[in-house]
C-alpha cells in the first residue's frame, strides 16, 4: 500500500463501475429489500453512484429519506444524483466521521459501503465512529467483492483468501460494537461474473 498518498490518489476522477452489470443488477435487488425508505442513510468511500434501487430514489425525491455521502472525489460526489449532502474526507487520516451537511438532521438508521472497506487503514475506528451516530437497530451494510486497487489495499487482504476476507470484515464490525453480524452471498462469482457479498450488521438496543 502507498502510505500517505491517498489524497493524490483519488484526485483523478474514475466515472466508472467497480463491479460488472451482474453484481450491480444484484445489489440493487438486495439493497431493495433492506434500505429504509424514510429516515438517513450514509453512504460512505462513495464515488458518482451508489447503485440505490428505484424505489429509494423515489423516497429521495419525496423527502422522506436523506442520503448522506462520503469520498475522496468532489467531481464524483458531484455527479451522485441520490446524495443530498456529501463531503470530502480521507477516513484514513481521520477516522472520526463526520456527518456532511447543515444543522443536526438526526441519526442514521442505515449505513452502505460497497467494495471499498478493504481500503480503510483504520476500519474498527471508522465503523465505531459511524455507529455512534446511528439509531439504535440501525444497519450497516459492507459489500466485498474481488475486486481492489491492489497498491491501496491494506496488506492483509491480499493475503487472505475469500472466506477470511469475509471474518475478517466481520471482526471490523464485532470490534466496533455492531451485533447481529451476518455474511450473506449476493453473487457466487464465476469465471465469467464477479462474486458479490454484504456483510452487516445492527447497532444494538443496549452497549
Amino acid at each position: 500500500m502507498e502510505a500517505g498518498n491517498d489524497e493524490g490518489f483519488y484526485t483523478v476522477p474514475r466515472f466508472v463501475t467497480h463491479i460488472d452489470g451482474n453484481a450491480i443488477s444484484n445489489l440493487r435487488k438486495y439493497y431493495d429489500q433492506v434500505l429504509p425508505r424514510k429516515g438517513r442513510v450514509l453512504d460512505f468511500c462513495s464515488s458518482w453512484i451508489s447503485h440505490y434501487p428505484p424505489d429509494v430514489a423515489r423516497a429521495v425525491t419525496s423527502g422522506e429519506l436523506e442520503v448522506l455521502g462520503m469520498g475522496m472525489n468532489r467531481s464524483e460526489l458531484s455527479k451522485n444524483p441520490i446524495l443530498k449532502a456529501w463531503s470530502i474526507q480521507d477516513l484514513n487520516e481521520d477516522p472520526e466521521v463526520r456527518l456532511p451537511g447543515e444543522g443536526a438532521g438526526g441519526k442514521l438508521d442505515a449505513s452502505t459501503c460497497v467494495v471499498s472497506i478493504d481500503y480503510l487503514t483504520k476500519p474498527v475506528e471508522v465503523l465505531s465512529s459511524i455507529r455512534q451516530q446511528t439509531n439504535k437497530g440501525g444497519k450497516i451494510h459492507l459489500i466485498i467483492s474481488n475486486r481492489c486497487f491492489p497498491t491501496k489495499v491494506v496488506g492483509r487482504w491480499l493475503k487472505a483468501d475469500e472466506s477470511e476476507r469475509l471474518d475478517m470484515v466481520g471482526d471490523y464490525l464485532w470490534w466496533s460494537g455492531w451485533r447481529n453480524i451476518e455474511v450473506q452471498t449476493l453473487v457466487e462469482g464465476s469465471w465469467t461474473t464477479d462474486p458479490l457479498w454484504v456483510v452487516r450488521g445492527e447497532n444494538p438496543a443496549t452497549n
